[in-house]
């Protein structure tokens, strides 16, 4: 079973924004089990160099990196779309059990089924470490406010 969703390709300008919003938002809340229902029961990732495939495991892995990447924030922005897929560019700071800072920069390639759930999700990122004065996201932990500014008009 699929969750039902009222932006399904092909995707638009707006819709395609509309989807990358909402899938930042998903992440912001940093809750596995809601965040995985935006993809299919088979959905297959590659992030990174980890491979997971259905949302048993987005949920394991998701746990995992919350987990390991404390007071998490982030931001995506839609770099390209057409018919069915999507690619983003992103970034997230976070901080490790120590207190060393970081910001994750990548890119995604997504793509959807006819109801609008992720059916392929390619993730390459690579981590910067970053001195906490360094900081670009400091609203309070969850969706990020409408009026932050975003990757383009932060400079990343």
């Amino acid at each position: 079973m699929t969750t039902p969703t009222s932006l399904v390709p092909p995707f638009t300008l707006e819709t395609a924004i509309q989807k990358v919003r909402k899938a930042e938002d998903g992440w912001n809340s940093r809750t596995p089990g809601q965040v995985a229902l935006a993809y299919t029961l088979d959905s297959k990732w590659r992030n990174r160099a980890e491979f997971v495939t259905g949302r048993e495991q987005i949920i394991e892995f998701l746990t995992r990196k919350w987990n390991r990447e404390l007071d998490y924030r982030l931001i995506k922005e839609l770099w390209a779309f057409g018919g069915n897929r999507i690619a983003v560019r992103f970034a997230y700071e976070w901080r490790d059990d120590a207190g060393s800072w970081f910001r994750s920069y990548g890119n995604e390639n997504w793509e959807f089924d006819e109801a609008g759930i992720m059916k392929f999700r390619h993730a390459s990122i690579n981590d910067l470490p970053i001195k906490e004065s360094e900081r670009l996201y400091h609203w309070p932990l969850g969706r990020r406010p409408d009026d932050h500014p975003g990757l383009s008009e932060l400079g990343l």
